[in-house]
């Protein structure tokens, strides 16, 4: 057996500081990484099935992956973005001109519901535009505005955006094309035990690739979905909304309802039946069905972890980390519990413990 030797420990303590040092170096381009990662991770399906029809031209493959991906993918999310941009500014414009009257809407709300929900609004103290508007108002126009101010970003910053994406689909090529290779490696220089090293490394892959599948695609579908019944009702800024939803959509406890749901009292305290019912209905058995029933289908068991902890790793991931967050906070979450699960299996059995 090998005797310890000071010069390990040296040698350690080299590879901490180099590793340190090359993380710093990357942490500009964190999101880059992570994004190409996570797109590499999820067509790659898409990638071994395009290489077996071009005769195993890996590099072909690679490339038409990354066209698929900025047509169904980026070229979309910027025209959005660029949409929502634009309506962000008329709606802010709109509330600072007086055009959109809020405490005019507000009193409409109030005096059309009945006495006992008249109540409840007075007893969370609700009982005037201001009183709402320190909960909630006030948020809604700083939201316009920063999303508004974006454009001035966009225009400043378009260097910037285009080195990260270039720096994206520049790893997302090589990990498509050498993803196996590489994986090989890091599997065997990771300094763990082949059997936990082989169970976190499955769970790691199966997490992106649940996450972005049951957690990203139906938030993207109950946004879309939700944005385009809000432009078939006429409703101002139906992408802004949209976008709204989809976000929300990322909470369990939260969901799409805390968007349509004041939309829609809001349209039956006005008198506009037909399409607040229209709106009550679609959002119980449309939006809510698409959750309902994709994302257990998407997820599947294996990922499957508890809604309070979803809950809490995406709301602290969003904290900390920004839109990345969305995707980071879930997947620690879930090796969180992949290795406490591992640890708990490498136990021996406690029969009083299981007992009390």
């Amino acid at each position: 057996m090998r005797t310890w030797r000071f010069e390990d420990g040296g040698f350690l303590a080299l590879i901490l500081v180099i590793t340190v040092a090359f993380a710093w170096l990357a942490v500009p381009f964190f999101g880059s990484i992570l994004w190409g990662v996570i797109v590499a991770i999820v067509f790659r399906p898409v990638y071994l099935w395009l290489q077996t029809r071009l005769g195993g031209r890996s590099n072909l493959a690679a490339a038409l992956c990354l066209l698929l991906i900025l047509a169904l993918v980026i070229l979309p999310a910027f025209l959005l973005g660029i949409s929502l941009i634009q309506e962000a500014a008329d709606l802010y414009g709109r509330l600072q001109s007086g055009d959109i009257n809020l405490a005019e809407m507000f009193d409409t709300v109030r005096n059309s519901l009945p006495d006992w929900a008249d109540d409840l609004m007075v007893s969370a103290g609700w009982t005037d535009l201001a009183a709402a508007r320190a909960i909630f108002g006030s948020s809604l126009a700083t939201l316009l505005e920063n999303i508004a101010g974006r454009a001035l970003w966009f225009g400043q910053g378009a260097l910037q955006l285009l080195a990260s994406l270039g720096v994206m689909l520049y790893l997302a090529f090589f990990l498509l094309r050498d993803g196996l290779d590489v994986g090989r490696k890091v599997k065997h220089a990771l300094p763990l035990r082949p059997s936990v090293r082989n169970q976190l490394i499955e769970h790691f892959l199966v997490v992106i690739r649940a996450t972005m599948r049951g957690t990203v695609v139906v938030s993207v579908l109950q946004g879309l979905v939700g944005g385009l019944i809000f432009w078939l009702l006429g409703i101002d800024a139906p992408i802004l909304w949209g976008l709204l939803m989809a976000l929300f959509s990322l909470f369990p406890a939260v969901g799409t309802g805390v968007v349509w749901v004041p939309v829609a009292i809001y349209l039956l305290a006005t008198g506009e039946y037909l399409d607040g019912g229209i709106l009550v209905f679609c959002g119980l058995f449309v939006i809510g069905l698409i959750d309902n029933i994709l994302r257990p289908i998407l997820v599947g068991h294996q990922a499957k972890m508890p809604e309070f902890v979803v809950l809490i790793s995406t709301v602290a991931g969003l904290k900390l980390m920004g839109l990345n967050g969305i995707v980071i906070g879930p997947i620690i979450a879930a090796l969180f519990i992949a290795v406490w699960r591992i640890v708990a299996s490498q136990r021996p059995f406690d029969e009083e413990s299981a007992a009390n």
